[in-house]
Formats: C-alpha cells, structure tokens, sequence
C-alpha cells in the first residue's frame, strides 16, 4: 500500500517567515498516519518568493510525487505555486488570505483551497465597529501585492453600502525601509481609521509612523499579523488597535457557546506544550486546520483509488470540495464546488491589542 504524500511549502526565511515558522512547528505536531494510510511529509522552503514557491511546487510534484501540496503561507507565492498544482493535477491547501488563491475558480484555481476566509468577513466586521463608533472616514494603507490589493478592491466595494467613505489609499512594499510620505498624505486625509491590509512584521511599519506622526483614530490590521513578532516589532505602538482574527488567537477567552473553542483549545494546548506558554500562532493553527481538513477527505478519496495515482489526486479533489460543517480551530468550514474555502463568519472575532496582549473585544 503506497504513503500518502505531503508536499508543504512554506515561508521559512524572507519577510514572511514570521508566518512560515510557527505553520512549520504545527506540521512537525501532525500525526503519522491518515485514513490507515502512512504519511510522508516533504517541507520546503520558498524565501517568502513567489519564483522560490514555483520551483518548490515542481520539485514536489516532479520529484517526490506528493498527493497534496499544503502552503504556501502568503498569497504571492501561493498564487504561483497554483500554477503548478494546476499543471499537475495537485490539490493544493493554502495558508494565505487573499480571495484571488480561489477566485474565479476556473484553470488552475479549480485545484486551490485555502484557509483564512474570505475578505468580505473581516471587513463586515470593520465597518460595523466604524458605526458602532460612529466613524465614516476610512483610510487604507496596502501592501503592493495580491493580498493588499484584494482587501482594497473588496473594501472599495462594500464600503458604500456599509456607510463608510474611502477618504485615501497609500501602498508600500514589504520590504521598504519608511512610509513618511504616505503617511502625511493618509494624515491630510482626516480619516477617522486606518485599515493596514499587510502580513506578518512588515505590517508594523506604517502602523508605528501613523502612531509617531500623531495619528490618534482607531487602526484596524487583519489577522495576517496575529503573531508574537508582529507585538515585538510593533510595540507600544500597536496598543489599541482592532483585527478581525481567528477565534484560536483568543481560544480561552471564547464564551464556551462558540462552536470552535474546544478545537481550538485543544491545538492550543498542544502547540503550547512543546513551544511555551504563549506561543500560539493563527498561521500554526492554519497548518494543523489543513491537516484536520486532510484527515477528513483522505479517507473519502480511499474508497476511490490509492496514493501515488492521478485518480487519488482527483477524488481527494473532489472530497476537499465536499466537505461539510466541519468544526476546525479557526472556523466551521462547508465547501463546495463554487466555494473552496468555505469560512463563514464564525471564523473571525474582533480582538484589541492591549499592553502587548490579545483581549477578545467582541463584547
């Protein structure tokens, strides 16, 4: 009987590997067999570089003949390396954010899935704390590639119905070293919040010049910089500032109605046994939610054919895409041939940064 094979490519140095690191912790935690079946897991790093993903996602697929990949852990190396799941037929799980890993979901989408959900959820959950607050006045600073520019482009959608006027939009690259001049723009602006759509450590910066410059409205961030690097670079700054995040980040502080919280407590748990008390990590729970979602399709697509083959690629295809009301860390997840993620909104709560700690703000 053959070993199911898994291809994971993460983000291990490069500026994403504040996100990369702790998934890779979660894939050392993951069981030895799935569905009977014993499992070979191959990790590669990609840089944090959509060509390194490419070239890790054929050496996998080439060399090692994985049944799956898992990763990559941003959207820009994500959106590459689904080239090549496409190419080969390869069902593909990614760790990354934005809408356009899945959407339209033609050519090689049709062979991507994706953890986080989709943009629309985060953003509801923005524009109805603006009102709450009775703020009207949105700006927003994006990252310079797909995930930046996906939250913009959905946000510029709903913001009119939600009430809420975009008043600027500044953009910075990942790696660039200041954000003065879009931030005395955003400022002459007047908006009453930022909203920064950025991942990992990067996302610090303008939110650290906003504050230096004597911003005193609310910033949102979004749960790609849910992690202890973000809190360390950021510091004092970020104090006070509001993400939609994964339930998992606040798993303790969940009423103990909320459908995830004993999963995620669970992982918690364990993560934090083997790493510190602490050390819990959204991009750490993605990797373990991809193994739980493997753990419920593999067996499905055994009925079918075996590892190895061009028909378990495609019936393990198929049983990601059938899967139902599925209780995960970060989310319940039902998804389905128009719909390869799957998140509703039991997949996001609101959490506030205060003194360099996650609170559950949801109250």
């Amino acid at each position: 009987m053959a070993d199911l094979r898994i291809g994971v490519i993460l983000s291990l140095t490069g500026p994403a590997a504040s996100l990369g690191i702790p998934a890779r912790n979660s894939v050392e935690l993951w069981p030895r067999e799935v569905g009977g079946q014993k499992v070979q897991v191959i990790v590669l790093d990609d840089a944090s570089d959509p060509t390194g993903a490419t070239l890790a996602a054929r050496k996998l697929t080439s060399e090692s003949k994985v049944d799956v990949l898992v990763g990559p852990s941003v959207t820009p190396t994500s959106l590459a390396a689904l080239q090549v799941a496409g190419e080969t037929s390869t069902p593909m799980i990614s760790l990354a954010g934005s809408g356009a890993i899945v959407s339209p979901l033609e050519g090689p989408k049709k062979w991507a899935f994706k953890m986080p959900p989709e943009e629309h959820i985060p953003l509801k959950m923005i524009f109805d704390r603006m009102k709450r607050d009775q703020q009207t006045r949105l700006g927003i600073v994006a990252m310079s590639n797909a995930y930046g520019q996906t939250f913009l482009d959905v946000a510029q959608r709903m913001a009119p119905a939600a009430g809420v006027q975009i008043v600027g939009v500044e953009r910075y690259g990942a790696t660039d070293q200041s954000f003065v001049s879009q931030a005395l723009k955003l400022l002459g602006a007047k908006p009453d919040a930022v909203l920064i759509a950025a991942a990992g450590t990067p996302a610090a910066m303008p939110h650290i010049e906003l504050r230096n410059r004597g911003f005193g409205g609310t910033i949102y961030q979004t749960q790609a910089v849910a992690n202890n690097d973000f809190l360390r670079v950021g510091g004092a700054s970020v104090n006070g500032s509001l993400m939609p995040v994964s339930p998992l980040l606040v798993a303790e502080q969940l009423p103990e109605s909320h459908p995830v919280r004993g999963k995620a407590l669970a992982f918690v748990n364990s993560y934090e046994a083997k790493h510190g008390a602490g050390s819990r990590s959204l991009f750490g729970g993605m990797a373990w939610d991809a193994m739980l979602l493997l753990q419920a399709a593999v067996p499905e697509a055994l009925r079918k054919a075996q590892p190895g083959t061009n028909e378990f690629r495609e019936a393990l295809r198929a049983a990601l895409e059938n899967t139902g009301n599925l209780v995960l860390t970060q989310g319940v997840y039902s998804m389905s041939a128009t719909d390869h993620n799957g998140a509703d909104e039991r997949s996001q709560v609101m959490v506030r940064i205060d003194d360099g700690k996650w609170k559950y703000a949801d109250r």
